[in-house]
């Protein structure tokens, strides 16, 4: 593996706004993606010795890891010469094509243009808009949906106002840009132990206690595509409120 640490001056302008995998050498696996410009390929091996945190603690294991087996992080340029907003494009879709990564964000445009079956392309782009006629939440559980049951899913936890958050009259439960689910939240509760049992503690987060929303509403909304207005492609909120 190469053991280049940073690009001279003359290679960082020429290469531009570029796209980056970092590999382990033991075993081929790509661990970690991203994009950047100048030498950012090379900043999580300088970061590896910072304090620790929830973000970054699977992605300093690794070079952890690697580094006391002896070796050294590969890096991978994957494309380079882009402007920024081609290669978040190209980011995003090397997040899809590489599970298990460590990156605690999907990339731009993971939650309404990423992996679909073409099965779900044409639900998606041929789903009605729903018309909105209750103050909604909106919340994606592009990734949640997948290892739990859909109320599991939506109801815990997110950074949300609680007083903001008590005034939807509904939470709909959001998938790729399809609205798969809706509830009514009786209450929100900040996700501590106390009083969510059997979750993990995130005290800066809240989650909800509630039902599934009466079939009326169901039917109004569910299979529905979100309207364009409450779908900003690229952010990383998974919030969305249809009231001020």
């Amino acid at each position: 593996m190469s053991r280049i640490k940073t690009f001279p001056q003359s290679v960082a302008e020429a290469i531009q706004f570029y796209v980056y995998r970092l590999i382990d050498p033991r075993n081929g696996e790509t661990f970690y993606v991203g994009k950047g410009r100048d030498n950012r390929v090379f900043q999580h091996i300088r970061a590896e010795k910072a304090i620790e945190d929830d973000a970054v603690a699977n992605k300093v294991k690794r070079i952890r890891e690697i580094k006391l087996a002896g070796f050294d992080v590969g890096h991978v340029i994957h494309r380079h010469g882009m402007d920024e907003k081609t290669a978040l494009e190209v980011e995003a879709a090397l997040l899809d094509a590489y599970p298990g990564l460590t990156n605690v964000a999907g990339g731009v445009g993971s939650s309404a243009t990423g992996v679909m079956h073409a099965d779900e392309i044409l639900v998606r782009y041929l789903a009605e808009a729903a018309s909105i006629k209750h103050r909604l939440l909106l919340i994606n559980v592009n990734k949640t949906a997948i290892r739990e049951d859909l109320y599991t899913a939506v109801s815990f936890a997110w950074k949300v106002d609680p007083k903001r958050a008590h005034r939807a009259e509904y939470v709909l439960a959001c998938r790729q840009g399809l609205i798969v689910g809706a509830f009514v939240a009786v209450e929100w509760l900040q996700a501590i132990s106390k009083n969510f049992p059997t979750r993990d503690e995130e005290p800066d987060r809240y989650g909800f206690r509630g039902s599934p929303a009466p079939i009326e509403i169901e039917e109004l909304y569910v299979g529905k595509r979100v309207p364009d207005e409450y779908r900003k492609r690229g952010a990383a909120n998974p919030i969305r409120y249809t009231y001020r």
